[in-house]
């Protein structure tokens, strides 16, 4: 008895530092596709370039009237700058 009694204890506290590890990941970072997804939702057009820059992602995007404009998507936090 003791010893299912041990081994279920142990179990117990295998698991739970096991839980604890799974809530401590980082998020994942934004991906090429995220971002153009991201890039097109605050300028809407056709998408001609994508480069990837240490932390960022700049997507060169052409409008319907013409201009090409260059929006820049944080890889961590997908957060939009424009150009």
């Amino acid at each position: 008895m003791r010893i299912l009694l041990a081994f279920s204890f142990s179990l117990l506290f295998a698991l739970s530092s096991y839980q604890a590890a799974a809530n401590n990941k980082q998020p994942a970072e934004v991906t090429k596709k995220q971002a153009v997804v991201i890039a097109k939702k605050a300028e809407d057009g056709r998408t001609l370039k994508i480069t990837e820059q240490e932390k960022i992602y700049t997507v060169r995007i052409l409008k319907t009237n013409g201009h090409v404009v260059d929006v820049h998507v944080n890889k961590k936090t997908g957060e939009v700058k424009k150009d």
